[in-house]
């Protein structure tokens, strides 16, 4: 049985094709523009292929609770053009598979939850730090969610008395994604966080501010692993300075170590393999 997966972000969109058991067996990248060519692109890739059922894991924030009258369709977000556009009615229009839906970091928790660095965990969170900032969490064994998904992104969090920077969010200016994200830090400094070297002052900054948000969410969901994955983490010396704020924060509150906020273990097919566990549980 083969299965499709959807990665879908605001920069690109990763579609992929694999088995129940989490193995990838093709993938293509389509860069992210207007729905209607995105999602066209998407549709046309599928085509291609015989698949039981699709997973899609896609940017926020989007209507994934199906009671809804707007299940499927994109929210309020910055990305031009996708603002209350009906993701999940337009895929329907050419695809005939059954389709999961649920967000990019959800689906990214989700794979590593099953297969990844939290295999076997019935509790686990999934922070991704990239163009934008956003979490998910497995909590019990299923994704968290409520009246909608999670927006953990946009938490407030304390600032640093050393920072001036306004903040780049356009709802909340400097909540953690206006303050910490890699559209925060080019803001910030008129080039690409992957331009900046080790030794900048921004990174302890944005280490303050992740840990903040970990250590918030640590508070309220204890979970048994935090994964922190995205582009600005390919930034190695990131993750150690994390462990040491998040450890000042709790101050011997809470008993972790340096085992228990790692690198995604699926690397950058956390959300694709987390599509394929969505599509398998959905296959009729």
């Amino acid at each position: 049985m083969r299965l499709g997966s959807v990665e879908g972000g605001g920069t690109k969109f990763v579609c992929g094709i694999g088995t129940a058991d989490g193995h990838i067996l093709d993938t293509l990248t389509i860069p992210t523009t207007t729905p209607e060519q995105t999602l066209g692109h998407v549709m046309q890739y599928f085509q291609q292929h015989d698949i039981a059922a699709i997973g899609f894991g896609s940017f926020g924030p989007i209507e994934i609770d199906s009671r809804k009258p707007l299940y499927g369709n994109m929210l309020k977000t910055p990305k031009p053009h996708w603002s209350g556009f009906p993701v999940l009615a337009y895929l329907k229009t050419q695809l005939t598979m059954p389709i999961a839906l649920t967000t990019d970091v959800n689906s990214a928790a989700l794979g590593e939850a099953t297969w990844g660095t939290a295999a076997g965990l019935d509790n686990c969170l999934y922070m991704t730090v990239g163009t934008g900032i956003g979490a998910g969490a497995i909590v019990n064994g299923q994704i968290l969610h409520g009246f909608m998904h999670p927006e953990m992104g946009h938490m407030i969090v304390r600032r640093h008395e050393e920072d001036a920077f306004e903040g780049h969010c356009p709802f909340h200016k400097d909540c953690l994604e206006g303050l910490a994200s890699g559209r925060a830090i080019e803001a910030r400094y008129g080039v690409k966080a992957h331009q900046l070297d080790s030794g900048h002052d921004v990174w302890e900054l944005i280490a303050y501010y992740l840990a903040q948000a970990i250590t918030n969410i640590a508070l309220v969901i204890a979970p048994k692993k935090v994964v922190v994955g995205g582009g600005v983490l390919k930034q190695t010396h990131l993750l150690p300075r994390i462990r040491r704020h998040v450890r000042q924060m709790l101050n011997g509150y809470m008993d972790v170590d340096d085992h228990w906020i790692v690198a995604p273990k699926l690397g950058d097919m956390s959300a694709i393999k987390g599509g394929l566990a969505l599509a398998r549980a959905i296959v009729p």
